[in-house]
């Protein structure tokens, strides 16, 4: 059995997921505008890396009016 190896888009996905849990693990619950800002990476990146952490149920993403708050499970 053959292991594959991830491409860089899904390397940098899951890089800068670890940086979205440091960011939350330093600051608490942030605006997403204020993760993808102190993460420093592409807004797309930072929203993939977002979905990521979610779907392995890392973080809770709350709308607050018109934002979206994202806090760590």
């Amino acid at each position: 059995m053959t292991t594959a190896t991830p491409t860089p888009c899904v390397v940098e996905i899951g890089e800068t997921a670890g940086l979205v849990w440091k960011v939350l693990s330093e600051n608490g619950p942030s605006s997403l505008a204020k993760v993808v800002k102190a993460v420093g990476r592409p807004r797309d990146v930072v929203m993939q890396a977002l979905g990521w952490l979610a779907r392995e149920d890392k973080v809770w993403i709350e709308e607050d009016g018109r934002s979206r708050v994202v806090s760590l499970r």
